[in-house]
């Protein structure tokens, strides 16, 4: 097995678990943000009937990489919905460089990832984005739940246009945007180019009405500048979909937080 470091254990968690040996190519967008951090994203789908191996499986790791020093931070999202048993892996880097370092505290722990976890997990995707500050709630999220929304665009200006001003209207009458958008970099062609993840401290809170951005928008520009707006994010969407995930903190590492 190849080992990629990604910071040295920030992709040796994701090479031991699965034995991947070769992480996306690293095409950039020309919608590129520098302002923001690199977040790593892999997707593990799991074997029916696997599920609680893999929570055991990652947990040992985790706990070996503790008691090896290491300090690495990372977070596992659970998917509610869709289809089959999905985790998402994330964890962040401040620069490309990032990649570039190595570090060992993960190796003490390559048996528990291929004992452990390999064998529960059935398929993984790996992806990276780039943090969009511009439109985006201040960062970390210290909520549990996400609401992550997902667009293939054919025409990146004019999206992100409309996205500028329906932000701006809901940051001026909220105190901030809802969510954390990010630009997606290379992946396949099935990948999205651009998603939002709207936090909520629990679940409860998405039973509490308010008026989507939309209908914040309307009230500060109009019906007429709502349509309008809303005609021209139609006409450069070619696909888009939703899922809401839920934190483990279990499986997950936080020290600067503890």
């Amino acid at each position: 097995m190849k080992t990629i470091t990604v910071n040295g254990a920030k992709i040796m968690l994701v090479a031991l678990i699965v034995a991947f040996s070769t992480l996306l190519s690293n095409k950039v967008q020309a919608q590129e943000s520098e302002k923001g951090f690199i977040l790593s994203m892999t997707e593990f789908t799991i074997k029916p009937g696997h599920d609680f191996q893999f929570r055991e499986g990652v947990k040992a790791w985790k706990a070996c990489y503790i008691e090896n020093g290491g300090d690495w931070s990372w977070n596992v999202w659970k998917r509610v919905q869709g289809k089959g048993n999905v985790y998402i892996l994330t964890s962040t880097m401040g620069n490309w460089a990032e990649m570039d370092e190595t570090e060992d505290s993960g190796k003490e722990c390559r048996i528990i990832g291929l004992d452990l976890i390999n064998p529960h997990v059935e398929s993984t995707e790996n992806n990276l984005a780039r943090f969009m500050p511009e439109y985006s709630k201040a960062y970390p999220n210290p909520d549990p739940v996400l609401w992550v929304s997902s667009w293939q665009i054919k025409d990146w200006e004019k999206f992100m246009g409309v996205v500028k001003q329906v932000t701006e209207a809901t940051a001026k009458v909220e105190g901030s945007p809802r969510g954390f958008w990010y630009s997606v970099m290379g992946g396949d062609k099935d990948t999205e180019d651009v998603f939002v993840a709207t936090p909520f401290k629990n679940f409860a809170e998405l039973d509490i009405e308010r008026d989507n951005v939309w209908k914040i928008f309307e009230n500060a520009h109009g019906e007429k500048k709502k349509d309008q707006m809303q005609a021209e994010a139609r006409e450069v969407v070619e696909e888009s979909w939703s899922y809401i995930y839920m934190l483990n903190a279990d499986m997950s590492h936080n020290p600067a937080a503890e």
